[in-house]
């Protein structure tokens, strides 16, 4: 058993026994069948390879003519269903259980690697490994309905050492703006950018994998019309939660399902240009996948060079892991292709020296195991309450303690320090680390009332702040040594600066105080800086003005939000629309019925828009003339920063002075240091203001868009319905009817009967071949070719419109 930890969250893994890898080989089926060559054992677990020795190497030959490879199952001829029966049924029923799954489809270009894997869509019949796993999961759920259990999918493609995201092209998900990368955890490996699609039922699973399906990268070359040119990973990933029991322990696993490219000899399949370097590619990585399984293999190794290319890496689980592994090797049966046969095999046989580790994967939820803290709580506590009463223990309280109870502490805890009180009786473990965290809270209190009471006698000064101390001594606070003078209180004199009134003989220094000083200073620089007078007094009133006009401002626009998603279209039988004049014989321009529509039908999201437009426009300007003041404050920032560099420059060349190690500079300096202080506060202010309106300027355009994209909408509904709907049909639009104004196409108004696709929809629950089984994959199979088929008309009308 083995713990692991990240976050919040536990995870526990109940380790297993060691088991080797299973590994079966599939020879494709063909007329041409080398049987003096390859021979299979009785048990159908082993394979013998027998060349006949080449006679041009002479008498003395010691080539290898006879290999034999001992296998989990040999497949000659076998169907899709065999296939499945006796390579991935019990990978996957174990999956629920909890043990991760990995099988893999390995060998030669063209040798039904693909094909095995997923099949074909055609017939239902034909399907591989991948759908019918998909079937498997969701049956074995209708079957365990004490479970709670969801599944989520994801389609992972490596072409030329590059990660792409098979499923990206759906609407909700998108391209990634950063490139995905292989990123490890103490959980595993897992790709960071990869969408995870959760499907609830059968058909959604099916969709999935024909859209990953459709964005493969294929080619063809001498040797397969449709060569896979990359390696795929298809996951599923499965948690179960008990309905039945308040355990918070619950079960994940994942299968993964691998198709790999198929390795080339460039000779035999004549690959060129961009077909060439793919097969490069494939060749690389499946030479680095063979080179981990030869050190897995071997138990001496203690390195295994996962990282060496994305396929292995990527693979660190499965290879090796905590996983039932199962490879599945495609060869030809053809004497042409013995040498590349012998290669898979050996492939075939290294795999088979890899053990792994199955362990079920359980984790813990963290709101259910709170929920069950809680009710173990309550339980001690009542056990307890028992013990005390058996005890003739008085009833003691051993919950939280409430705002009462820590104030009576409190008043304890001060008499016993005032000595009023001997002793504080002790009750229970709650209370005592109560008592002492209120002598912390006391101890806290004194302190601060010490310190404002020496604050309120006398002017304290930081040691570290710079700018004070060389403020003091301009003010004449110090005497020639440096030493501050203190303020003699009858026992002798107290550390700090003695107040202006108590020197003697400074009686008219002492009514210009230091904080009069530095205001009229600044007033002095004021004359010269465009960022003070006036406007100062405008920054304070802003800043006050500004939280209420903000307020106003989100609430202003999440109305304009609620009112603009909250839009339905008019009644098509308005007052206005009946009093309207009968219909022309010919459309009128699209532009002037616009018009039209804005001061009628769509009047009232016409005023929307122009009034979310107006604010739109308000914002912008507001964040222009912030901008404007924002560059104000950086240019006299700059002359600021000028000046004191060139002050600190002529103290360096006139020579520093230095006051038991502090640096004394003179007033016109020091007055520049605070303006540029106060610069720097507003420049902040600014910013963020700045920032905050381009926020809004977002929000805004967002309004603005949202609203232009319902108005040209709705005029599109309105504009087919009031002149190309036949006038007989109209009735069935108004309120009364069972049709919505722009729910309907205007093609499907115009034929309200039953089309082809219902038909057929309602057909193949009953004339299916292969029974009800099927209905899902058929299902998702038509709905993936409309989707291509509308996305190609639509990609063709768009170039027509350009041309």
């Amino acid at each position: 058993m083995m713990w692991r930890k990240n976050g919040n969250k536990r995870y526990f893994t109940r380790m297993g026994t060691r088991k080797k890898v299973h590994t079966f080989v599939r020879v494709k089926p063909t007329d041409d069948f080398a049987h003096e060559m390859i021979k299979y054992g009785d048990d159908n677990k082993s394979i013998d390879i027998h060349l006949k020795k080449d006679t041009r190497r002479g008498v003395v030959n010691n080539q290898q003519t006879d290999w034999s490879f001992k296998l989990d199952g040999v497949l000659h001829n076998a169907s899709q269903d065999l296939v499945y029966e006796t390579v991935a049924k019990d990978v996957v029923a174990q999956a629920l259980d909890g043990y991760n799954g990995t099988i893999m489809c390995y060998g030669q270009t063209g040798a039904g690697k693909t094909y095995t894997m997923t099949g074909t869509t055609e017939n239902y019949k034909h399907r591989g490994i991948l759908p019918r796993a998909l079937q498997q999961v969701f049956r074995m759920i209708e079957e365990r309905p004490t479970h709670a259990i969801t599944v989520r999918v994801s389609y992972l493609e490596i072409y030329n050492e590059s990660l792409f995201d098979l499923l990206s092209t759906l609407p909700y998900v998108g391209p990634s703006v950063t490139p995905m990368t292989i990123v490890e955890n103490p959980q595993g490996v897992f790709i960071k950018g990869l969408s995870v699609h959760l499907t609830s039922q059968e058909e959604d699973a099916f969709s999935l994998l024909f859209e990953g399906e459709t964005n493969r990268i294929i080619a063809s070359h001498t040797m397969n019309k449709n060569s896979s040119r990359s390696h795929c990973i298809f996951t599923i990933y499965v948690e179960a939660h008990s309905r039945t029991l308040s355990d918070e322990k619950y079960i994940t696993s994942k299968i993964n399902l691998v198709d790999l490219a198929g390795s080339e000899r460039l000779g035999k399949s004549g690959s060129e240009g961009r077909v060439l370097k793919e097969a490069t590619y494939i060749n690389k990585s499946l030479s680095f996948l063979e080179q981990a399984i030869i050190a897995l293999g071997d138990q001496k190794r203690e390195h295994i060079p996962f990282r060496q290319c994305k396929l292995t890496h990527a693979l660190k689980d499965s290879l090796g892991g905590n996983c039932n592994m199962v490879l599945l090797t495609n060869i030809y049966g053809e004497a042409a292709q013995l040498e590349e046969t012998l290669s898979s095999l050996r492939f075939a046989s290294r795999m088979k020296l890899v053990t792994t580790e199955p362990a079920i994967n359980e984790k813990y939820d963290a709101e259910r195991m709170v929920k069950n803290l809680e009710k173990e709580l309550a339980l001690l506590k009542q056990e307890l309450a028992i013990h005390d009463s058996l005890a003739n223990r008085t009833l003691v309280n051993y919950d939280p303690m409430d705002e009462i109870q820590i104030a009576e502490i409190n008043s304890q805890v001060r008499r016993y320090l005032e000595g009023t009180l001997d002793e504080i009786d002790i009750i229970n473990l709650r209370q005592i680390q109560e008592v002492f965290n209120q002598f912390r809270v006391v101890l806290s209190q004194q302190e601060q009332e010490v310190e404002s009471a020496l604050r309120r006698k006398y002017t304290l000064i930081d040691k570290n702040d710079f700018a004070a101390i060389s403020a003091v001594q301009k003010a004449g606070l110090v005497d020639v040594d440096g030493h501050l003078v203190g303020e003699p209180d009858g026992q002798g004199f107290g550390l700090g600066v003695t107040p202006f009134s108590a020197k003697p003989g400074k009686k008219s220094k002492s009514k210009k105080t230091f904080k009069e000083q530095l205001s009229s200073s600044a007033r002095k620089e004021g004359a010269s800086s465009p960022v003070s007078g006036k406007e100062l007094d405008v920054s304070t009133s802003k800043t006050q003005l500004t939280p209420s006009s903000k307020e106003g401002d989100v609430k202003d626009m999440t109305i304009r939000e609620q009112e603009t998603s909250s839009l339905e279209p008019l009644p098509s039988d308005s007052p206005k629309e009946e009093l309207r004049p009968p219909r022309p014989s010919t459309p009128p321009p699209k532009p002037v019925a616009f018009e039209d529509f804005k001061n009628e039908r769509g009047s009232e999201i016409n005023r929307i828009f122009k009034e979310n437009k107006s604010i739109l426009n308000e914002r912008r300007k507001r964040a222009s003339e912030t901008t404007q003041r924002i560059n104000a404050i950086k240019r006299e920032m700059d002359v600021t920063k000028e000046a004191l560099n060139f002050q600190k420059s002529l103290r360096e060349k006139q020579g520093e002075y230095e006051n038991k190690g502090l640096m004394i500079i003179d007033e016109e300096e020091f007055l520049l240091i605070l303006k540029l202080k106060d610069l720097k506060k507003q420049y902040r202010t600014e910013y963020q203001d700045l920032r905050d309106l381009r926020a809004e300027i977002q929000y805004c355009q967002h309004l603005v868009d949202q609203c232009r994209h319902r108005l040209l909408t709705e005029f599109d509904i309105w504009y087919n319905e009031s002149f190309f709907i036949p006038e007989d049909l109209q009735v069935a639009l108004k309120p009364g009817g069972s049709i919505r104004p722009g729910m309907v196409p205007v093609s499907r108004i115009m034929s309200l009967g039953e089309d082809a696709q219902d038909k057929f929809s309602q057909l193949q629950q009953v004339v299916l071949p292969e029974g009800p089984d099927s209905v899902a994959f058929y299902n998702a199979k038509v709905k993936t070719e409309q989707k291509h088929n509308y996305l190609k008309t639509m990609m063709g009308l768009q170039q027509a419109h350009r041309k």
